[in-house]
């Protein structure tokens, strides 16, 4: 393997929503070598990246380690959601009340939003609700014009949200939710992490408690919210009818869909596919949602 070849096998699973095992391993060959030949701290977050969508946290640590290591403050953000959470079996918020900051001084406003929660939680700091609300509107004001996916709207807009509702503004938090959901939903398109998916799963069942639910017109997203009892839904890709069954099998939540069954709605969302391809990958070309 060289250079150019490493680069092409990388350019080529990016692309791709679904990764075969031999297609994974090729991926991980790839960002290994260039990780070697180059140091270039782009690879090494991307690998760390990638185990952490994984849930192979011990690698994750070790590749964002070693980009921080060899300076990238980018980095910083996933060692930060590392001790945040405990992922690899020790949560240590002083680690990550550092590291998030650390970002958050290079403009990483998604680190921002957590050291707000950090706040809201008095995990390491003082507990002062005062202070997450004026970081979440300054994250708010320094991120006017979104360039890309990856931003942090959908994280600034439904804590506001949460706020709005809370102080009684209703129809500000409603728009709040549907702004963060449609570019959500976009952002899934192309990453299908599971955290992206928990966010919308928390919005849609927030959103449901300010309006009501519209049987006439609803998406693929708003399944968090119908597929909770049992029915069938019908929508369409390509012209072809598909069926979506929820029911409950020894007290649990199941999902039938495509000649699969799935464990719970969360399963439904990370694996359910057409053709090779991730429903939510291909979120833009489903329409007709209707309730049996």
């Amino acid at each position: 393997m060289n250079t150019n070849a490493a680069n092409a096998v990388i350019q080529e699973m990016r692309k791709k929503s679904i990764l075969s095992a031999d297609d994974e391993f090729l991926y991980i060959e790839a960002l290994e070598y260039m990780i070697e030949a180059t140091d270039d701290t782009d690879y090494m977050t991307e690998l760390g990246g990638y185990y952490y969508e994984m849930k192979i946290y011990d690698k994750a640590l070790k590749y964002y380690e070693m980009a921080y290591a060899h300076g990238d403050s980018w980095a910083a953000e996933g060692l930060g959601y590392i001790w945040y959470y405990g992922r690899t079996g020790t949560v240590d918020y002083q680690k990550a009340f550092r590291y998030y900051s650390k970002a958050a001084e290079h403009g990483n406003l998604k680190s921002l939003v957590k050291v707000a929660d950090m706040y809201r939680n008095g995990y390491y700091v003082e507990k002062d609700m005062q202070k997450y609300t004026e970081i979440l509107e300054d994250a708010k004001r320094k991120m006017e014009h979104p360039q890309n996916y990856g931003d942090p709207l959908p994280e600034i807009y439904t804590r506001l949200a949460r706020i709005r509702k809370e102080e009684g503004n209703t129809d500000e938090a409603v728009s709040l939710y549907l702004d963060a959901k449609d570019f959500l939903a976009k952002r899934i398109m192309y990453t299908g992490f599971f955290g992206d998916r928990n966010i919308m799963k928390w919005l849609i069942e927030d959103l449901y408690t300010l309006i009501p639910f519209d049987e006439t017109e609803f998406d693929l997203y708003d399944l968090y919210y119908v597929l909770k009892q049992p029915c069938r839904v019908r929508f369409s890709y390509r012209y072809q009818p598909y069926i979506i069954e929820s029911a409950f099998m020894n007290g649990r939540n199941v999902i039938h869909f495509n000649d699969a069954w799935y464990g719970s709605i969360d399963d439904f969302f990370e694996k359910a596919a057409i053709h090779n391809k991730r429903l939510t990958a291909v979120y833009g070309q489903l329409y007709g949602f209707e309730i049996l």
